[in-house]
């Protein structure tokens, strides 16, 4: 009887290295999805603070010209295109070398207190493989507002 079990453990030999392999290949397949997941989150946080400053300083492009007062309280009047002249100048002067073919989708204002500003960029991957795509757009809307304390 003990020769049978021991005739019949012999034939898992090299079962473990396949299943060793497998591991591996599946634990590296993980690593590279997380990376790349965290590429495109860390890209999309570039292109929001980009954008965010974008907007600050559109909400900013008003004149003393069009500020009124309204009610006691003082409001200023933006105009869509001193938004887009404003947030194409901050594009220009601030630092985004990481950002491939970055955008300007839109600039502008919904209610004339408020700029928004939208940007687009294309995310690359750090690591190509099979299992993620080679690149997806990343857009990113920010809204600032102006307010007179």
């Amino acid at each position: 009887m003990p020769g049978r079990v021991r005739d019949f453990c012999r034939g898992d030999d090299g079962s473990t290295l396949l299943l060793t392999i497998f591991y591996g290949f599946l634990a590296l397949l993980v690593v590279l999805i997380v990376t790349a997941a965290t590429s495109l989150y860390l890209e999309r946080k570039k292109l929001f603070t980009l954008a965010d400053g974008a907007a600050l300083a559109g909400a900013e492009s008003f004149t003393l010209d069009a500020v009124a007062i309204d009610s006691g309280e003082l409001h200023a009047a933006l105009t869509t295109p001193e938004i887009r002249v404003a947030a194409t100048g901050y594009l220009t002067a601030a630092p985004h070398p990481d950002l491939d073919e970055l955008v300007l989708t839109r600039a502008d204002t919904a209610d004339g207190q408020s700029a928004t500003v939208t940007l687009r960029a294309w995310w690359r991957p750090p690591v190509f493989t099979l299992f993620v795509p080679d690149g997806l757009p990343v857009e990113v809307t920010a809204v600032a507002r102006s307010v007179f304390h």
